[in-house]
Protein backbone atom coordinates (compact mmCIF):
# COMPACT_ATOMS: atom_id res chain seq x y z
CA UNK A 1 0.00 0.00 0.00
CA UNK A 2 1.35 3.42 -0.95
CA UNK A 3 2.29 5.68 1.92
CA UNK A 4 -0.02 8.65 2.35
CA UNK A 5 2.09 11.76 2.06
CA UNK A 6 1.85 14.37 4.79
CA UNK A 7 0.99 17.99 4.06
CA UNK A 8 2.76 20.80 5.86
CA UNK A 9 2.43 24.55 6.12
CA UNK A 10 4.13 27.38 4.26
CA UNK A 11 6.45 30.08 5.55
CA UNK A 12 3.49 32.44 5.18
CA UNK A 13 1.38 30.25 7.46
CA UNK A 14 4.24 30.17 9.98
CA UNK A 15 4.29 33.96 10.02
CA UNK A 16 0.51 34.17 10.38
CA UNK A 17 0.60 31.67 13.26
CA UNK A 18 3.32 33.80 14.86
CA UNK A 19 1.10 36.87 14.63
CA UNK A 20 -1.77 35.03 16.31
CA UNK A 21 0.55 33.70 19.01
CA UNK A 22 1.80 37.23 19.70
CA UNK A 23 -1.76 38.49 20.23
CA UNK A 24 -2.54 35.56 22.56
CA UNK A 25 0.67 36.30 24.48
CA UNK A 26 -0.40 39.93 24.92
CA UNK A 27 -3.79 38.75 26.17
CA UNK A 28 -2.20 36.36 28.67
CA UNK A 29 -3.67 33.32 26.89
CA UNK A 30 -1.90 30.05 26.03
CA UNK A 31 -0.08 30.53 22.71
CA UNK A 32 1.80 27.24 22.32
CA UNK A 33 -0.47 25.70 19.67
CA UNK A 34 -2.25 27.80 17.08
CA UNK A 35 -5.35 26.89 15.08
CA UNK A 36 -5.27 28.68 11.76
CA UNK A 37 -7.71 28.56 8.86
CA UNK A 38 -5.79 28.59 5.57
CA UNK A 39 -7.07 30.62 2.63
CA UNK A 40 -8.52 27.48 1.02
CA UNK A 41 -10.46 26.64 4.20
CA UNK A 42 -8.05 23.99 5.48
CA UNK A 43 -7.69 24.00 9.28
CA UNK A 44 -4.04 24.02 10.31
CA UNK A 45 -2.65 23.29 13.77
CA UNK A 46 0.76 24.92 14.14
CA UNK A 47 3.00 24.64 17.22
CA UNK A 48 4.81 27.76 18.38
CA UNK A 49 8.30 27.39 19.81
CA UNK A 50 8.61 30.69 21.68
CA UNK A 51 7.03 34.11 22.19
CA UNK A 52 8.90 36.95 23.85
CA UNK A 53 8.73 40.71 24.30
CA UNK A 54 11.47 42.67 22.52
CA UNK A 55 12.33 46.33 22.02
CA UNK A 56 10.64 46.13 18.60
CA UNK A 57 7.43 44.42 19.72
CA UNK A 58 6.20 40.92 20.47
CA UNK A 59 8.21 38.27 18.61
CA UNK A 60 7.03 34.71 17.98
CA UNK A 61 9.15 31.84 16.65
CA UNK A 62 7.55 29.07 14.58
CA UNK A 63 9.52 26.18 13.09
CA UNK A 64 8.59 25.41 9.48
CA UNK A 65 7.17 21.94 8.80
CA UNK A 66 7.01 20.89 5.16
CA UNK A 67 5.41 17.48 5.59
CA UNK A 68 6.68 15.15 2.88
CA UNK A 69 7.45 18.01 0.54
CA UNK A 70 11.19 18.31 -0.25
CA UNK A 71 11.23 21.98 0.71
CA UNK A 72 14.54 23.69 1.50
CA UNK A 73 12.95 25.70 4.34
CA UNK A 74 11.82 22.62 6.29
CA UNK A 75 12.94 22.96 9.91
CA UNK A 76 13.96 26.60 9.74
CA UNK A 77 12.70 29.14 12.26
CA UNK A 78 10.35 31.88 11.13
CA UNK A 79 10.32 34.88 13.48
CA UNK A 80 7.39 37.27 13.30
CA UNK A 81 7.42 40.50 15.27
CA UNK A 82 4.26 42.57 15.63
CA UNK A 83 4.06 46.13 16.84
CA UNK A 84 0.74 47.95 17.16
CA UNK A 85 0.39 51.47 15.70
CA UNK A 86 -2.29 54.16 15.79
CA UNK A 87 -2.57 54.59 12.02
CA UNK A 88 -4.82 52.08 10.24
CA UNK A 89 -3.33 49.49 7.91
CA UNK A 90 -0.68 46.78 8.06
CA UNK A 91 2.92 47.61 7.20
CA UNK A 92 5.11 44.65 6.23
CA UNK A 93 8.86 44.69 6.77
CA UNK A 94 11.65 42.30 5.85
CA UNK A 95 13.84 41.20 8.73
CA UNK A 96 17.04 39.20 8.43
CA UNK A 97 16.86 36.50 5.78
CA UNK A 98 13.73 37.82 4.05
CA UNK A 99 14.43 39.35 0.67
CA UNK A 100 13.58 42.73 -0.79
CA UNK A 101 12.37 43.22 -4.38
CA UNK A 102 14.93 45.19 -6.40
CA UNK A 103 13.85 44.57 -10.01
CA UNK A 104 10.67 45.12 -11.99
CA UNK A 105 8.60 42.25 -13.26
CA UNK A 106 7.74 40.66 -9.92
CA UNK A 107 4.24 40.69 -8.44
CA UNK A 108 5.41 43.24 -5.84
CA UNK A 109 6.77 46.75 -6.43
CA UNK A 110 10.49 47.49 -6.22
CA UNK A 111 11.47 48.20 -2.62
CA UNK A 112 8.82 46.00 -1.05
CA UNK A 113 9.74 43.07 1.20
CA UNK A 114 9.32 39.81 -0.70
CA UNK A 115 6.29 38.75 1.31
CA UNK A 116 3.80 37.48 -1.24
CA UNK A 117 0.09 38.19 -1.54
CA UNK A 118 -1.10 34.94 0.09
CA UNK A 119 0.84 35.44 3.34
CA UNK A 120 -0.14 39.11 3.49
CA UNK A 121 -3.82 38.22 3.11
CA UNK A 122 -3.56 35.48 5.75
CA UNK A 123 -1.81 37.79 8.21
CA UNK A 124 -4.37 40.57 7.68
CA UNK A 125 -7.13 38.03 8.30
CA UNK A 126 -5.51 36.93 11.56
CA UNK A 127 -5.10 40.51 12.78
CA UNK A 128 -8.74 41.26 11.99
CA UNK A 129 -9.76 38.08 13.82
CA UNK A 130 -7.73 38.98 16.90
CA UNK A 131 -8.69 42.67 17.07
CA UNK A 132 -12.23 42.49 15.71
CA UNK A 133 -11.39 45.41 13.43
CA UNK A 134 -10.70 45.45 9.68
CA UNK A 135 -8.74 48.71 9.96
CA UNK A 136 -6.28 47.79 12.71
CA UNK A 137 -2.83 49.30 12.48
CA UNK A 138 0.29 47.21 12.92
CA UNK A 139 3.85 46.74 11.73
CA UNK A 140 4.66 43.10 10.94
CA UNK A 141 8.33 42.16 10.52
CA UNK A 142 9.21 38.68 9.32
CA UNK A 143 12.71 37.27 9.77
CA UNK A 144 14.10 33.94 8.61
CA UNK A 145 17.80 34.15 9.55
CA UNK A 146 18.74 30.99 7.63
CA UNK A 147 17.18 32.58 4.55
CA UNK A 148 20.39 34.48 3.84
CA UNK A 149 22.15 31.24 2.90
CA UNK A 150 19.08 29.40 1.60
CA UNK A 151 18.44 32.15 -0.96
CA UNK A 152 21.63 31.10 -2.75
CA UNK A 153 19.90 27.80 -3.60
CA UNK A 154 16.92 29.55 -5.21
CA UNK A 155 16.32 31.79 -8.22
CA UNK A 156 15.93 34.83 -5.97
CA UNK A 157 19.33 36.36 -6.83
CA UNK A 158 18.48 36.10 -10.54
CA UNK A 159 15.04 37.60 -9.97
CA UNK A 160 16.46 40.55 -8.08
CA UNK A 161 15.21 39.55 -4.64
CA UNK A 162 18.11 40.53 -2.42
CA UNK A 163 18.89 39.73 1.19
CA UNK A 164 17.12 36.43 1.58
CA UNK A 165 14.25 34.20 0.56
CA UNK A 166 10.61 35.03 -0.17
CA UNK A 167 7.76 34.43 2.24
CA UNK A 168 5.42 32.43 0.04
CA UNK A 169 2.28 30.31 -0.05
CA UNK A 170 -0.91 30.69 -2.05
CA UNK A 171 -3.15 29.33 0.71
CA UNK A 172 -0.92 28.46 3.67
CA UNK A 173 -1.06 24.69 3.10
CA UNK A 174 2.03 22.98 1.73
CA UNK A 175 1.01 19.95 -0.33
CA UNK A 176 3.54 17.13 -0.75
CA UNK A 177 5.38 17.30 -4.05
CA UNK A 178 6.80 13.76 -4.38
CA UNK A 179 6.62 13.87 -8.15
CA UNK A 180 5.01 10.57 -9.11
CA UNK A 181 2.54 10.62 -6.22
CA UNK A 182 1.71 14.24 -6.85
CA UNK A 183 1.18 13.69 -10.57
CA UNK A 184 -1.10 10.74 -9.90
CA UNK A 185 -3.09 12.82 -7.40
CA UNK A 186 -3.88 15.35 -10.16
CA UNK A 187 -5.46 12.84 -12.54
CA UNK A 188 -8.82 12.33 -10.73
CA UNK A 189 -9.68 15.94 -11.59
CA UNK A 190 -9.97 14.81 -15.21
CA UNK A 191 -12.28 11.94 -14.30
CA UNK A 192 -14.53 14.25 -12.26
CA UNK A 193 -14.75 16.83 -15.06
CA UNK A 194 -15.56 14.20 -17.67
CA UNK A 195 -18.15 12.63 -15.38
CA UNK A 196 -19.76 16.06 -15.10
CA UNK A 197 -19.88 16.08 -18.94
CA UNK A 198 -17.83 19.25 -19.19
CA UNK A 199 -17.33 19.85 -22.93
CA UNK A 200 -13.95 21.57 -22.44
CA UNK A 201 -11.34 20.78 -19.80
CA UNK A 202 -9.55 23.96 -18.75
CA UNK A 203 -5.96 23.30 -17.69
CA UNK A 204 -4.51 25.82 -15.25
CA UNK A 205 -1.02 25.48 -13.68
CA UNK A 206 -2.15 26.85 -10.31
CA UNK A 207 -4.41 29.11 -8.25
CA UNK A 208 -3.77 32.27 -10.26
CA UNK A 209 -4.99 30.62 -13.47
CA UNK A 210 -7.96 29.14 -11.63
CA UNK A 211 -9.07 32.54 -10.36
CA UNK A 212 -8.78 34.09 -13.81
CA UNK A 213 -10.66 31.22 -15.47
CA UNK A 214 -13.55 31.60 -13.04
CA UNK A 215 -13.70 35.33 -13.73
CA UNK A 216 -14.14 34.53 -17.43
CA UNK A 217 -17.15 32.34 -16.75
CA UNK A 218 -15.46 28.95 -16.86
CA UNK A 219 -17.31 26.56 -14.49
CA UNK A 220 -15.40 25.28 -11.48
CA UNK A 221 -16.04 21.67 -12.52
CA UNK A 222 -14.14 22.23 -15.77
CA UNK A 223 -10.93 23.39 -14.08
CA UNK A 224 -7.97 21.02 -13.94
CA UNK A 225 -4.92 22.07 -11.92
CA UNK A 226 -1.83 20.69 -13.65
CA UNK A 227 1.06 22.22 -11.69
CA UNK A 228 4.14 21.89 -13.92
CA UNK A 229 2.99 18.63 -15.50
CA UNK A 230 1.12 19.88 -18.57
CA UNK A 231 2.31 17.13 -20.89
CA UNK A 232 1.52 14.38 -18.39
CA UNK A 233 -2.00 15.74 -17.92
CA UNK A 234 -2.54 16.13 -21.68
CA UNK A 235 -1.66 12.45 -22.09
CA UNK A 236 -3.98 11.35 -19.28
CA UNK A 237 -6.86 13.44 -20.69
CA UNK A 238 -6.34 12.00 -24.17
CA UNK A 239 -6.33 8.47 -22.77
CA UNK A 240 -9.68 9.14 -21.12
CA UNK A 241 -11.29 10.41 -24.31
CA UNK A 242 -11.35 14.14 -23.61
CA UNK A 243 -12.33 15.98 -26.78
CA UNK A 244 -11.38 19.59 -26.02
CA UNK A 245 -8.85 21.27 -23.74
CA UNK A 246 -8.05 24.93 -23.10
CA UNK A 247 -4.62 25.65 -21.63
CA UNK A 248 -4.90 28.87 -19.63
CA UNK A 249 -1.77 30.21 -18.02
CA UNK A 250 0.71 32.95 -17.34
CA UNK A 251 3.15 34.09 -19.99
CA UNK A 252 6.02 32.17 -18.41
CA UNK A 253 4.23 28.83 -18.76
CA UNK A 254 2.85 29.31 -22.26
CA UNK A 255 6.12 30.60 -23.66
CA UNK A 256 7.75 27.35 -22.58
CA UNK A 257 5.00 25.31 -24.25
CA UNK A 258 5.40 27.31 -27.45
CA UNK A 259 8.98 25.99 -27.45
CA UNK A 260 7.75 22.42 -26.96
CA UNK A 261 8.46 22.22 -23.21
CA UNK A 262 5.58 20.44 -21.47
CA UNK A 263 7.17 19.90 -18.05
CA UNK A 264 7.41 23.54 -17.04
CA UNK A 265 9.50 23.42 -13.86
CA UNK A 266 12.45 25.77 -14.31
CA UNK A 267 14.96 23.02 -13.45
CA UNK A 268 13.69 20.87 -16.32
CA UNK A 269 13.90 23.55 -18.99
CA UNK A 270 13.84 27.32 -18.98
CA UNK A 271 14.19 29.14 -22.27
CA UNK A 272 11.45 31.68 -21.71
CA UNK A 273 13.42 34.78 -22.56
CA UNK A 274 15.11 33.14 -25.54
CA UNK A 275 11.73 32.01 -26.89
CA UNK A 276 10.18 35.44 -26.37
CA UNK A 277 13.15 37.08 -28.05
CA UNK A 278 12.86 34.78 -31.06
CA UNK A 279 9.14 35.35 -31.57
CA UNK A 280 9.47 39.09 -31.00
CA UNK A 281 12.33 39.30 -33.49
CA UNK A 282 10.23 37.42 -36.04
CA UNK A 283 7.51 40.05 -35.59
CA UNK A 284 9.92 42.94 -36.12
CA UNK A 285 11.49 43.78 -32.75
CA UNK A 286 14.76 45.65 -33.45
CA UNK A 287 18.08 44.14 -32.42
CA UNK A 288 18.51 46.34 -29.35
CA UNK A 289 15.02 45.30 -28.22
CA UNK A 290 15.91 41.63 -28.68
CA UNK A 291 19.01 42.14 -26.53
CA UNK A 292 16.88 43.85 -23.88
CA UNK A 293 14.43 40.93 -23.84
CA UNK A 294 17.31 38.48 -23.41
CA UNK A 295 18.62 40.55 -20.49
CA UNK A 296 15.20 40.96 -18.84
CA UNK A 297 14.60 39.87 -15.27
CA UNK A 298 11.29 38.05 -15.84
CA UNK A 299 8.82 37.37 -18.63
CA UNK A 300 6.66 40.20 -17.29
CA UNK A 301 9.61 42.55 -17.64
CA UNK A 302 10.32 41.23 -21.15
CA UNK A 303 6.71 41.74 -22.16
CA UNK A 304 6.97 45.41 -21.19
CA UNK A 305 9.85 45.77 -23.67
CA UNK A 306 7.81 44.08 -26.39
CA UNK A 307 4.76 46.22 -25.56
CA UNK A 308 6.81 49.43 -25.77
CA UNK A 309 7.69 48.43 -29.34
CA UNK A 310 3.98 48.07 -30.18
CA UNK A 311 4.28 44.32 -30.72
CA UNK A 312 2.51 42.90 -27.66
CA UNK A 313 -0.69 41.78 -29.37
CA UNK A 314 1.04 40.25 -32.37
CA UNK A 315 3.66 38.37 -30.37
CA UNK A 316 1.18 37.04 -27.82
CA UNK A 317 -1.22 35.87 -30.51
CA UNK A 318 1.56 34.05 -32.34
CA UNK A 319 2.73 32.37 -29.13
CA UNK A 320 -0.81 31.26 -28.25
CA UNK A 321 -1.23 29.83 -31.76
CA UNK A 322 2.09 28.02 -31.41
CA UNK A 323 1.01 26.51 -28.08
CA UNK A 324 -2.12 25.20 -29.81
CA UNK A 325 -0.01 23.60 -32.56
CA UNK A 326 2.59 22.08 -30.20
CA UNK A 327 -0.03 20.77 -27.76
CA UNK A 328 -2.12 19.07 -30.45
CA UNK A 329 1.05 17.59 -31.87
CA UNK A 330 2.00 16.37 -28.38
CA UNK A 331 -1.21 14.29 -28.16
CA UNK A 332 -1.02 13.23 -31.84
CA UNK A 333 -4.16 15.15 -32.74
CA UNK A 334 -6.39 13.16 -30.39
CA UNK A 335 -7.67 16.31 -28.65
CA UNK A 336 -8.58 19.82 -29.80
CA UNK A 337 -6.42 22.19 -27.76
CA UNK A 338 -6.77 25.96 -27.42
CA UNK A 339 -4.44 28.37 -25.63
CA UNK A 340 -5.09 31.51 -23.61
CA UNK A 341 -2.23 33.59 -22.22
CA UNK A 342 -2.74 35.98 -19.28
CA UNK A 343 -0.64 38.09 -16.95
CA UNK A 344 -0.70 38.09 -13.15
CA UNK A 345 -3.39 40.79 -13.17
CA UNK A 346 -5.70 38.56 -15.22
CA UNK A 347 -5.46 40.54 -18.46
CA UNK A 348 -5.79 38.46 -21.60
CA UNK A 349 -2.60 38.87 -23.62
CA UNK A 350 -3.16 36.38 -26.40
CA UNK A 351 -5.41 33.56 -27.56
CA UNK A 352 -5.59 31.27 -30.54
CA UNK A 353 -8.70 30.86 -32.69
CA UNK A 354 -9.52 27.57 -30.98
CA UNK A 355 -9.78 29.37 -27.63
CA UNK A 356 -12.08 32.00 -29.12
CA UNK A 357 -14.19 29.25 -30.62
CA UNK A 358 -14.56 27.59 -27.22
CA UNK A 359 -15.52 30.94 -25.70
CA UNK A 360 -18.21 31.60 -28.31
CA UNK A 361 -19.62 28.09 -27.99
CA UNK A 362 -19.78 28.02 -24.19
CA UNK A 363 -20.43 31.64 -23.26
CA UNK A 364 -17.10 32.59 -21.73
CA UNK A 365 -16.28 36.28 -21.50
CA UNK A 366 -13.51 36.49 -24.08
CA UNK A 367 -13.25 39.26 -26.62
CA UNK A 368 -11.33 38.94 -29.85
Amino acid sequence: MAKELRSGYTTGACAAAGVKAAFLFMAGVDWREISLTALDGTLLTIPVKEVRETADGICAEVVKFSGDDPDITNGVSVFTTIQRRDEPGIVFRAGKGVGTVTKRGMSLPVGEPSINKGPRTLIRSVIEEMTGRPDSGAVVTISIPEGVELAKKTLNPVLGIEGGISVIGTTGVLRPMSEEAFKDSLVPQIDVALAAQEPVLVFVPGKIGEKIALSLGVPQTALIETSNFIGFMLDRAAERGAARILILGHTGKLVKMAAGVFHTHNRIADARLETLAAYAAAEGLPQDGVRAVLAANTTEDAMEIIASAGLMERVCSVIAERVHVRAERYVFGKVEVGALMVNFAGDILGADERAYGFARAYGWRLEQ
